[in-house]
């Protein structure tokens, strides 16, 4: 462990101490910081500018794909402002299963605060490449200053993504199968339906099984460690990461085994997200099937896996694509997947860097407070925690 981190632990056990801001910056765990350098920032920039002109400029100048471009004007205004309103919806539900699974009992992240550490996390996943990062390390920080012993830390984050990309993973095999065998109305072009679900299944039986790794394997590992220095290292990495997926699974197993409203939103989140998609092609036509719909767009989030800042292209072509094999015509899932991606992608962009640097100012606060403050014991590999 570095002084760093042994720095952050100290000051999250102190709780309530008062820590002037220039202790918090030479011994505290700085901000996760979103790389601003100049380089990075120009790079950013240019395949970010490249990618809108390819996606808005150059594409609907392409044959057969101007006619309907020019759609854009004549756009159902309502289904527009549903396209607006289901986004709002989904951002709440987010932030809802972040205080039902993120934030223990005791800890000072109110729901204000909790808008502030994902609409940050969000800008910083629109930074940082590969399936969001980014958002990833913010979150991480923001609970660990908060007072949450790290490992707390991260099998609640495991429990949050258990829960959230379960719904995924589920959502992918029943829309799969389902419409591969005709329970369900579409096209059933096996890549996008059975693919997709053997993927899926895949990923769940992984996850089943490493929910039977022990919990307490790193010291069962230390005997071994000490007896083969030059392993010690590898051991004790190879034993931590196993051991922390399989409480953060054991933790949204007691979620899924006495669920509150924080689940609703796992399955929340996704609905109104899908239903943005589906009011943008019902504002410049007609939608596909309801079952179609669901796997074009969680095959099209596939290609948030790509090193790509914010799945910029990545997700927009994923879910063009699909919709396509599934027998929508080109134009429509054109004009639609681009108009989708302004809500879901552009719109939350501003309100997340603000929310960034508020955060930033939040934890100073909790750390110049003076007032009394409960250490926040850990409640999730003990085995008693509040589900």
């Amino acid at each position: 462990m570095s002084a760093t981190e042994r720095g952050g632990d100290a000051v999250g056990a102190r709780g309530a101490s008062q820590i002037p801001d220039q202790a918090v910056k030479a011994h505290g765990e700085e901000m996760p910081r979103m790389g601003v350098t100049r380089r990075r920032a120009l790079l950013f920039a240019a395949f970010v500018l490249a990618a809108l002109a390819f996606l808005y400029v150059v594409l609907p100048q392409l044959g057969g794909v101007r006619h309907t471009w020019n759609r854009l004007n004549s756009g159902n205004s309502w289904w527009i402002a549903v396209a607006v309103v289901m986004e709002l919806l989904s951002l709440a539900s987010y932030i809802a299963i972040f205080q039902g699974v993120s934030v223990p009992p005791g800890s000072p992240i109110t729901w204000r605060q909790s808008y502030q550490i994902t609409m940050a996390g969000l800008a910083a996943t629109r930074v940082f490449a590969a399936g969001g990062a980014g958002g990833v390390a913010v979150t991480a920080w923001a609970l660990r200053r908060s007072g949450m012993p790290r490992r707390e830390v991260a099998e609640r984050m495991i429990a949050f993504l258990v829960l959230l990309y379960g719904v995924y993973m589920g959502a992918m095999i029943v829309c799969g199968v389902g419409l591969y065998v005709g329970l369900f109305p579409g096209e059933h072009p096996f890549a996008i339906t059975i693919g997709p679900a053997i993927f899926g299944a895949v990923v769940m039986l992984v996850f089943l099984a490493l929910a039977f790794v022990p919990e307490d394997l790193h010291p069962r590992l230390e005997g071994l460690a000490r007896r083969n220095r030059r392993l010690a290292g590898w051991i004790r990495r190879l034993a931590t990461g196993p051991a922390l997926l399989s409480g953060g699974i054991h933790f949204a197993w007691k979620k899924l085994r006495h669920p509150d409203w924080a689940m609703i939103g796992t399955v929340s989140w996704w609905g109104f997200n899908i239903a943005v998609l589906y009011a943008c092609l019902r504002a410049f036509g007609h939608a596909p099937p309801v079952a179609v719909l669901i796997q074009a767009y969680f095959v099209g989030l596939l290609g948030n896996l790509l090193p790509l800042p914010g799945g910029i292209g990545g997700v927009d072509g994923g879910m063009i694509g699909a919709l396509v094999a599934f027998g929508v015509s080109g134009s429509l899932a054109l004009i639609a997947v681009l108009s989708y991606r302004v809500f879901a992608f552009w719109l939350p962009t501003i309100p997340g860097a603000i929310a960034y640097f508020q955060l930033r100012r939040t934890v100073n606060r909790w750390h110049l407070d003076t007032s009394e403050r409960p250490v926040i014991a850990s409640t999730v590999s003990s085995g008693s925690a509040t589900a």
